[in-house]
């Protein structure tokens, strides 16, 4: 698996692996059919979010002390070091209080009970909060973790023509990440 950081159109960093894009995998059978449910619901939310949050949950899985991360080349190597770190550190604070949000949310939603059908409100929330505590954690291994940059001339290309606004020869460029990384969806990650 390979992980990436890399500016989107809009001058954001993005950070995503090359894992294919799969729900979260809850244990109980209990809530099944809310699951099932707050799964299709979630599945509605913009790759790029949906892949990130992956990625940062897919560092729990992984052994190795060092991991490697493709990036444009265009910055030094610590410049893009301290780049990665602040990156890191902004999406642990969204992510706490996004966690303090949904858990303020929750009893509410556990009202939605009262309605008749599954509530789907408290899966979903449910779900949402499974996900960022899981990349939540991710990221705090992230941080703790050695990082190697490794630079790619098609990320490089990308960032040029973003930066120079040449948007028709975009598409081309996303193809050829998505065939050399194969990255399916790259397109909804770093475009439109």
């Amino acid at each position: 698996m390979k992980f990436f950081f890399s500016r989107d159109y809009k001058y954001k960093h993005r950070y995503f692996s090359s894992a294919p894009l799969s729900p979260t995998q809850l244990k109980t059978t209990r809530w099944k059919k809310i699951w099932e449910v707050a799964k299709k619901k979630l599945m509605l939310l913009p790759q790029r979010i949906l892949r990130q949050e992956q990625a940062f949950g897919n560092i729990l899985k992984r052994k190795e002390k060092k991991i490697q991360v493709f990036y444009s080349g265009r910055l030094k190597e610590k410049r893009i070091k301290i780049k990665f770190y602040f990156f890191l550190q902004k999406q642990r604070t969204k992510h706490v209080f996004l966690l303090i949000g949904e858990t303020i949310l929750l009893p509410i939603s556990g009202l939605a009970a009262l309605l008749p059908g599954p509530n789907v409100f408290f899966g979903v929330l449910a779900l949402l909060m499974i996900i960022h505590w899981q990349a939540l954690k991710g990221i705090n291994r992230l941080l703790k973790k050695e990082h190697e940059f490794i630079p790619s001339l098609l990320l490089e290309e990308w960032e040029q023509a973003v930066e120079s606004k040449k948007e028709e020869e975009l598409p081309g460029i996303l193809e050829k990440i998505k065939k050399e990384y194969n990255l399916d969806n790259i397109h909804k990650i770093l475009w439109k």
